[in-house]
């Protein structure tokens, strides 16, 4: 059987293979808003492509989930709902400006043990790993996730990751916990920034901003302050 598919069908294909499961509403927001009748011009398109053998999908939620040919992941699976979580936190930069070099479930030391953060990009200039807390830990295993992140700061091997600027110094990414939980854990090394999302994060930044503005002293990072590139 021949077909053709449209630069949409591509880029939503490439998209759910992404971001591993992507819910129904979630394409429409980010695929068809601007139709007159979204949800039918999604649910029409998303049907010729699962009917073509071009990805999957579940109905074990509603709305629809779909998912990426030959995908790891069992159709009732709770892992699903840690996908939708990222993409959740993709689509709230995207509010504010489009992420770039978008990871998901980022493995930056290439070895078992390591960090693994949900999500790495470059939002607002800036580079970030994201640790998104769907369930609440104790504060020994968060603080025990932090000290990974600072045994792979004093590595250096973060220099060469290929995201880096090649026309000034390398940056170690701020690590943002998304958790409705603050946890007490520290570190004299990276900049750890507690939000429940990222409209939280933006507060703060328009917050610190402003006090910079007022010629207020600069909030530490410990105490909610958020010092990075986020214009």
């Amino acid at each position: 059987m021949s077909f053709r598919l449209s630069q949409r069908d591509k880029d939503i294909i490439g998209f759910i293979n992404r971001f591993r499961a992507v819910d129904r509403d979630s394409l429409v927001e980010l695929f068809f808003k601007q139709l007159k009748s979204p949800v039918n011009a999604c649910n029409s398109v998303m049907v010729r492509l699962y009917r073509l053998g071009l990805i999957e999908r579940t109905q074990q939620y509603s709305p629809t989930v779909y998912l990426p040919v030959g995908a790891k992941i069992k159709k009732n699976s709770q892992k699903i709902l840690h996908f939708l979580s990222i993409l959740e936190i993709y689509k709230q930069m995207c509010t504010y400006g489009m992420p770039k070099q978008v990871i998901i479930e980022d493995k930056p030391t290439g070895r078992k043990g390591g960090i693994e953060p949900d999500l790495f990009c470059i939002f607002k200039g800036s580079p970030f790993w994201f640790e998104i807390q769907r369930n609440q830990y104790s504060e020994q295993k968060m603080q025990a996730k932090i000290n990974l992140y600072e045994e792979f700061f004093f590595s250096d091997e973060w220099k060469t990751l290929q995201w880096q600027p090649e026309d000034r110094a390398a940056i170690f990414p701020s690590v943002i916990l998304i958790t409705p939980v603050r946890y007490a854990v520290n570190s004299d090394h990276i900049r750890i920034i507690q939000v429940a999302s990222i409209h939280e994060l933006m507060e703060k930044y328009k917050s610190s901003a402003k006090q910079q503005r007022d010629g207020r002293p600069k909030p530490s990072v410990s105490s909610g302050g958020i010092k990075i590139n986020l214009t």
